[in-house]
């Protein structure tokens, strides 16, 4: 029986478990196609039976059958099954552009026009009214040329869902007891703290001000995220919000925030909050790994100490989010819940900068977390702030055709306190590392084992690999170098004495200059990397592979306006052969299929990106934080379209119709029966 052995797994069963991760990929999409309210934009806590233990199953044994084998190197090909590149059998990314294409178009069609049809698309996806102050949103939005497309606020109901659950009381008592916040009163903004990264939410927020109600924002200015609340923790939570939400009669509804004390001043002073423990100077794999379902891998794998060691790289735990190869789930590929692995290979869960973590839910904001992360999610103060380092919007518009068919990345080499006995297991050295021609030869001809990279399965029938010329073949095309060792050890400067012998530096290159090459990959550092917006925007192509959540997620559509790569970087050779062909005539490049993604990509960008779409997400953020904040938060909502209070819409003039509030209406009774019967299921399951 396989699941007592290490013989290879069967094929079925590889089917099977893909096939539940295709499956539990679309299952947003189908829930949407039927007009179903829904429970959480990413529902976080489904069952998890459904969403994990038989894929755990699966892939325990996998992981089994592969720890018995020493050194690092990917699973073996029968397992992960990439392509092969036979005959004249199309790609598998040529079928992953077709569905980034189809996806998108379905999104933009859902777009909403006017404020009838955004509060309509409201309620059908969040099973609740719109908040008070969605009229002026709404007008805000449009003053600022937004595209509004109800999915693209589906981060902040996937933050905020929680705390629907928690008393009203105890979030405003939570904000305003935290050291850094900032404060909002009577349309003004202001903030006791300056440190740098608050001055510049200060600043962003303070733009919208005026439109603003009376709260507290609680703000994290560390690098890393500090709140990890036990998944079942969160479930329990989320399935009781699920179970209170509710429609109110639109005559009943609440359409005003109430004004608040000054911190401290307020009814909830009295307040009796759970008292938060912050845990530091433990190994953070530890503490993330409970925020993931207790039958997932990340909490029934062996925990990994050592790191002294070349790290074991299996791309089978990458079969839930791959398909022939490439990530085919994008979302998906950013949990590390199914990739136990990754504990060994990402600097974050081995030893991040800093460690400052608590089990306590409470209304925390901050500019990126992990899958598992409970903060609120605002836009990144470097994306606020558009330093041209990050941004680079000198030479962001050179042309396709002027660009070199090559590779730039520069860095340096963060993602945590590299040291001696860990760094091998860091993602940006395991980067770098494997864009280098000689190292990559070396291991060809066996010369030489790689000490914290693998070479890709032959399955996935590089052409370059099997004439043994792969390390050859990545020297012509790739330019990618430290800046920066970041060594442990003062006074040694850009060097150090534990990496020099497998690394060089160089000099740093402005943006400007990167932009002359077609490809410019993405890697992680401390947390996500501030370089994302900036090459997005530009007009070469952003090659990206994160764990790492931030607010425009749900806008940007992978293979659509970016090319994703897994967190192994098993698929990185692939890739850049599938675009630049592998130097000969037998094997051309796709050069327009590249360039069609990198300009649709800066478009894109162009058009939901900017800082008028972040004050347009924030000030939507902030209103619903301030609703779910508010003791009467159940009775409270926007109701003006059904009750025939819209009188015009920008230009447009449109009335909103007896006949228009009565179909609403109807909705809102409709949904609020829908609501009860989903309450019932999950009370039965």
């Amino acid at each position: 029986m396989f699941f007592c052995s290490r013989e290879p797994l069967p094929p079925w069963l590889i089917f099977l478990a893909t096939l539940d991760a295709r499956l539990r990929g679309h299952a947003q999409l189908i829930r949407n196609s039927l007009f179903l309210p829904i429970k959480m934009a990413f529902p976080r806590r489904p069952s998890a039976f459904l969403r994990y233990l038989v894929p755990a199953a699966l892939i325990l044994c996998v992981f089994y059958v592969l720890t018995g084998q020493p050194g690092s190197d990917f699973a073996s090909p029968q397992k992960l099954r990439p392509w092969a590149g036979l005959g004249n059998q199309k790609h598998p990314i040529d079928y992953l552009i077709a569905d980034g294409e189809r996806e998108f178009a379905s999104k933009i069609s859902r777009e909403s026009k006017t404020i009838a049809e955004a509060a309509a698309a409201y309620r059908q996806r969040r099973g609740r009214h719109p908040p008070p102050g969605f009229d002026k949103w709404f007008k805000f939005a449009q003053q600022k040329n937004g595209v509004i497309v109800e999915d693209f606020w589906d981060q902040i109901y996937h933050d905020l869902e929680p705390f629907w659950a928690l008393d009203a009381q105890r979030i405003r008592k939570d904000a305003w007891d935290f050291e850094m916040r900032i404060e909002v009163r009577d349309g003004k903004v202001s903030s006791g703290s300056d440190w740098f990264w608050t001055k510049i939410w200060l600043k962003m927020i303070g733009t919208i001000e005026g439109l603003l109600p009376d709260m507290d924002i609680a703000l994290n200015a560390m690098d890393e995220p500090r709140l990890v609340v036990p998944w079942e923790e969160i479930d329990e939570l989320v399935t009781k919000a699920g179970e209170e939400k509710k429609m109110v009669a639109p005559e009943e509804a609440v359409m005003e925030f109430e004004r608040l004390k000054k911190p401290g001043e307020g009814p909830e002073k009295d307040f009796q909050t759970p008292k938060k423990v912050w845990e530091g100077n433990k190994h953070y794999w530890m503490i993330a790994r409970r925020g993931c379902p207790p039958t997932s891998l990340a909490r029934q794998s062996p925990v990994i100490t050592d790191f002294n060691r070349t790290p074991l790289i299996k791309s089978s735990f990458a079969l839930l989010h791959m398909t022939e190869g490439y990530i085919s789930n994008y979302t998906l590929s950013t949990d590390f819940c199914h990739q136990s692995d990754l504990q060994a290979l990402e600097g974050v869960f081995v030893e991040p900068l800093s460690v400052s973590a608590t089990k306590t839910l409470f209304p925390m904001f901050g500019g990126s977390k992990l899958a598992v992360n409970n903060e609120i999610l605002l836009p990144a103060p470097m994306y606020w702030n558009e330093e041209e380092r990050f941004m680079g919007s000198q030479g962001a518009d050179i042309p396709w055709a002027e660009k070199q068919d090559s590779v730039i990345w520069r860095g340096v080499a963060t993602g945590g306190k590299n040291k001696e006995d860990n760094w091998r297991s860091f993602q940006r050295h395991r980067f770098v590392a494997m864009n280098n021609g000689s190292k990559i030869t070396l291991a060809e001809q066996k010369q030489l084992e790689p000490v914290n990279f693998a070479l890709p399965p032959k399955a996935y029938g590089l052409k370059a690999q099997k004439k043994g010329k792969l390390g050859e073949w990545v020297s012509q095309w790739t330019n990618v170098q430290f800046i920066d060792l970041m060594c442990g050890f003062k006074g040694q400067g850009a060097r150090c004495n534990y990496t020099d012998e497998h690394f060089e530096i160089t000099k740093g290159m402005p943006m400007a200059e990167q932009f002359q090459n077609k490809y410019l990959p993405d890697i992680d550092g401390n947390s996500f990397s501030g370089r994302y917006l900036g090459f997005l925007r530009s007009t070469s192509l952003p090659i990206k592979a994160t764990l790492w959540r931030e607010w425009h997620d749900s806008r940007l559509v992978a293979w659509k306006h970016f090319v994703p790569m897994d967190s192994r970087f098993g698929d990185w050779y692939g890739i850049m052969e599938y675009f630049l062909g592998d130097g000969t005539e037998k094997t051309k490049g796709r050069d327009e299929q590249a360039k069609k993604i990198a300009m649709d990509g800066k478009e894109w960008a162009e058009r939901v990106l900017r800082k008028e779409d972040m004050q347009v997400y924030v000030l939507r953020l902030l209103l619903e934080y301030a609703r779910v904040s508010d003791p009467r938060r159940g009775q409270m909502g926007w109701v003006g379209d059904l009750l025939g209070e819209v009188k015009g819409e920008g230009s447009d003039k449109e009335e909103v119709t007896g006949t228009e509030v009565s179909r609403d209406n109807e909705l809102v009774k409709e949904s609020e029966k829908e609501l009860g019967a989903v309450g019932s299921a999950a009370g039965e399951a």
